[in-house]
């Protein structure tokens, strides 16, 4: 079988992810061919991806977009075989694809998402990837590819295909071809005026003839959907876990902290009855050897020169990097009477992943003050991340104020992994999670997690067996549960060690294999009757 798999994101190429989507569409792809399909994969080429030393261009093609012809170009990648791949045959089934435009570049070359001001949400996004699904359609009818058996779209970035596919009388032959489409996150939906900006579906696509009732927003009539039109138009619909393919079937609740279909729950429930939803949970890689734990003065020692190299690219010096040097090297000094606990987090600053740690609590402190008090000089919380301005403000202010808490602003994948190996505790209180590869990375170094139970953690922690999990009815009662399941994780750490050794060596023994994903991905997403 010959699947084309198309997204905004693929690590397998260098620089070439943001989130998870380019995990999954680095891995998934592989673990496929292993069993036998064949994959070409696509991604836009952002201005800086045709450029790499293996880029080869294969053909122009003209599109129409926005009442015009547009030339893209399509490159083949091919790539330096790791030491892995070198004996493993099954990585020539898997062909590596960028399309180019000056468009793709819009938000700076090599950037693949740009930061659109709140009145005008996804608006460059939205017309960068409207014009990519153009350009992967016409490509498929045009057999750059060859020939396809199944197309597999990725989130609300290539949606606008199994538009394309269902309403464009150019793309009919797309027909005969089946779609499956990946949720990756239903809170990020690209949505866009049908008309009346230059952003819009009707700029995009002028002569487009199509069925309002499948695209548009359902909260907002005069808006196109892409992650409604991807659910609604596509023969299967793929969420990232299966508990994150339950919740999404209900309304989100924000009152009660509840995040489910955001909007999109009734197309859901439709694609669940009709037997087009499927929950399969994303894998994580488990390399023969995992990079040894670091002690926290190497961690510490590790933490101060990345910092450093943050300071020195940046000309102005940042309060949140200035605060985290300072905590550093009171560490580094710092005698502890016993052997202190580590507690890691790393991740996107965001609201989800930050929002319970915000909780204001009963006595006016929020809960990540009361879990630092808690923590007190037994120990340390690193957190590594970036992202909203806000709430990157107010990890800063917390680190200021306690010794006990260092806030790293910024990304290092070294750090990451160190962080990763050489934690006690890693912490993942995110109010929702689609799959999460966090906890999995952290699992497979033998480091328990405490998480909010939903999406992904759900499936993939079991409280007091592998890690230490909570839930409740709101916010406030999620983040009340949380610092009492880091009471008593704490107890547990202390008083009980051979309970603690067991669950990390649970958490290090469990499992998440791309093998098996892959057979669910063929028996569930890939036959079609």
């Amino acid at each position: 079988m010959k699947i084309l798999m198309a997204a905004a994101e693929n690590d397998a190429l260098p620089r070439g992810k943001v989130g998870g989507i380019g995990d999954v569409v680095r891995d998934i792809p592989l673990a496929l061919a292993k069993i036998g399909q064949e994959l070409d994969v696509v991604m836009p080429g952002y201005g800086s991806f045709s450029k790499l030393a293996g880029a080869q261009q294969v053909t122009s093609l003209e599109v129409m977009f926005g009442g015009q012809v547009q030339t893209v170009d399509i490159f083949k990648i091919s790539l330096t075989p790791s030491p892995t791949t070198l004996l493993d045959t099954s990585a020539k089934k898997v062909s590596q694809w960028v399309i180019e435009h000056p468009l793709f570049a819009i938000g700076g070359i090599g950037k693949i998402y740009c930061d659109d001001p709140s009145n005008r949400p996804f608006a460059s996004d939205a017309s960068k990837f409207a014009l990519f699904s153009a350009a992967v359609a016409k490509a498929i009818i045009s057999d750059v590819f060859g020939k396809i058996d199944v197309i597999h779209l990725h989130d609300w970035h290539t949606a606008m295909v199994s538009v394309l596919r269902a309403y464009d009388p150019q793309y009919q032959a797309l027909k005969a071809i089946k779609t499956v489409y990946t949720i990756h996150n239903i809170a990020l939906q690209g949505i866009r005026p049908i008309d009346g900006d230059e952003s819009s579906l009707k700029s995009w696509f002028p002569d487009l003839a199509f069925d309002e009732s499948q695209i548009n927003d359902p909260r907002y009539y005069n808006c196109y959907n892409p992650m409604r039109s991807g659910i609604n138009l596509s023969d299967k619909v793929h969420a990232v876990s299966p508990t994150y393919a339950k919740e999404i079937l209900l309304p989100s609740n924000d009152q009660h902290g509840y995040f489910g279909g955001e909007g999109l729950e009734n197309d859901l429930r439709h694609a669940a009855k009709t037997g087009r939803l499927h929950g399969i949970l994303n894998g994580c890689e488990y390399p023969e050897k995992v990079s040894g734990r670091l002690k926290l003065t190497d961690l510490i020692t590790l933490c101060d020169q990345e910092v450093m190299k943050w300071l020195a690219d940046k000309p102005l010096v940042d309060n949140a990097r200035l605060i985290a040097i300072t905590r550093l090297k009171q560490l580094a000094v710092k005698k502890y009477k016993k052997q202190p606990l580590v507690l890691t987090s790393v991740g996107r600053i965001t609201d989800q992943k930050v929002r319970l740690f915000q909780q204001v609590m009963a006595n006016g402190e929020t809960a990540l003050e009361q879990l630092l008090t808690l923590l007190s000089d037994d120990g340390v919380f690193i957190l590594l991340g970036s992202g909203d301005n806000e709430l990157e403000a107010f990890l800063a202010q917390l680190a200021s104020k306690h010794s006990n808490f260092i806030f790293l602003k910024g990304y290092s994948e070294a750090l990451s992994n160190s962080m990763y190996n050489s934690g006690d505790l890693f912490l993942m209180p995110s109010s929702f999670e689609p799959c999460g590869i966090s906890q999995m990375l952290a699992m497979r170094a033998g480091q328990p997690c405490l998480a909010h139970s939903v999406g992904g953690l759900s499936d993939t922690i079991t409280d007091d067996i592998n890690g230490f999990t909570f839930n409740g009815d709101n916010p406030l009662q999620q983040a009340e549960n949380m610092l009492s399941c880091f009471k008593s994780t704490l107890a547990t750490k202390q008083i009980s060690p051979k309970k603690w050794a067991k669950i990390a060596t649970n958490a290090l023994k469990s499992r998440y294999l791309w093998s098996d994903v892959a057979h669910d991905y063929v028996k569930h997403l890939y036959q079609f009757h």
